[in-house]
């Protein structure tokens, strides 16, 4: 057995949320945002250019706006999650059309998993998300310390 090296990473009661919708599916984020305002108005918000502004428009929430994702804003995210300031993703993707970024899309999906965020890409994933216990208090998360790993000789 292999055992790989790890490090932990504290996350803060206050959590850092990025979300990011594809057009067919900004409706759901919205209506699931909505259901949600209560706790995510505790936390720090942050979304790429259309989804931040439609939410912040229909439900008033505090915004971090990036780039519109064609335009960059999932690398912006993906280098927030690389520097460990984005602790959660909920990200609804539409699974039925091409995207322009698709390369992006699933670079920031790839970059999520390597720092190991909790990934949320429909409502039933981000609804068992934001109502764990977890949620809302300090957590250790384990990151895999790929650097030593790359340099360890596998058999």
């Amino acid at each position: 057995m292999i055992i790989m090296p790890e490090k932990s990473l504290k996350m803060s009661k206050k959590k850092r949320i990025v979300l990011i919708a594809h057009d067919n599916r900004k409706g759901d984020l919205v209506d699931w945002a909505r259901f949600n305002k209560g706790t995510l108005i505790k936390h720090e918000l942050y979304a790429t250019g259309t989804t931040g502004k439609i939410l912040k428009e229909y439900l008033g929430l505090n915004i971090f706006i990036m780039q519109s994702g064609p335009l960059g804003g999932d690398l912006q995210i993906g280098s927030k999650i690389s520097l460990g300031e984005i602790d959660c993703m909920i990200f609804f993707w539409d699974p039925l059309e091409a995207q322009p970024h698709d390369v992006d899309v699933r670079a920031l999906l790839r970059i999520g998993v390597v720092y190991n965020i909790p990934v949320a890409c429909n409502r039933s994933t981000a609804d068992f998300l934001i109502s764990s216990p977890l949620f809302s208090t300090e957590y250790n998360k384990m990151l895999i310390d790929y650097k030593t790993r790359m340099k360890v000789e596998l058999p």
